[in-house]
């Protein structure tokens, strides 16, 4: 156990030095993009130790995961709309939610709005929910629109957060960096399991 905190702890630190990079600001892009689709781990990673390297540059840091999160969430409607059988089958497999799509498809129904705000804004799966807006038809401006209510609100807050208490914030991560490593990978996984069981 000591030695994977060990490794984290060396992961953060290149982090943090990775994102001085000149080019940090495409891999934020990046990362943010196929979040909202296919990969597992949130573009928060990257933007945290983004703004707390630069903390005045919180609201481009922000504005860059904000707009790739929704334009990656549009490219997941049309996995879910155009390549549901190919694609968009495989990646809710393997997450392991193929039973969670009905349920998904439910909450559609009643409030495709909400569903979609809920899912950007929290640690739900946001992949889940764009790819079966695709799938189910779900009005692609409905889509765009709570993705960038929520999306934005969730990193515009957390950045403005890291940007204005930035150095503090280092050192809390710093000193209790074991405690909030458990922490955030019981919130993701979390979030998985709120979209299983309980929406």
């Amino acid at each position: 156990m000591k030695s994977r905190f060990t490794l984290l702890h060396s992961l953060y630190h290149w982090t943090l030095k990775w994102a001085s990079h000149p080019r940090a600001s495409w891999m934020l892009f990046g990362i943010s993009f196929i979040e909202s689709s296919i990969f597992l781990i949130p573009p928060d990673v990257l933007m945290i130790p983004m703004v707390v390297t630069e903390p005045k540059k919180w609201f481009r840091f922000a504005l860059i995961t904000t707009i790739a999160s929704v334009l990656g969430g549009i490219a997941g409607y049309y996995i879910g709309y155009w390549l549901w059988e190919t694609v968009g089958k495989a990646v809710i497999a393997f997450y392991g939610l193929g039973d969670a799509m009905l349920t998904v498809q439910i909450k559609y129904e009643a409030n495709a709005f909400a569903a979609i705000f809920t899912a950007a804004l929290t640690p739900i799966p946001y992949k889940v929910f764009t790819i079966a807006a695709g799938l189910f038809h779900i009005s692609l401006t409905t889509l765009v629109f709570a993705s960038i209510v929520g999306r934005g609100l969730r990193f515009f807050v957390v950045a403005w957060l890291v940007g204005t208490f930035g150095e503090p914030v280092k050192e809390f991560i710093e000193k209790y960096f074991d405690i909030l490593t458990v922490a955030a990978a019981m919130f993701l996984v979390g979030g998985f399991i709120v979209i299983r069981w309980l929406i």
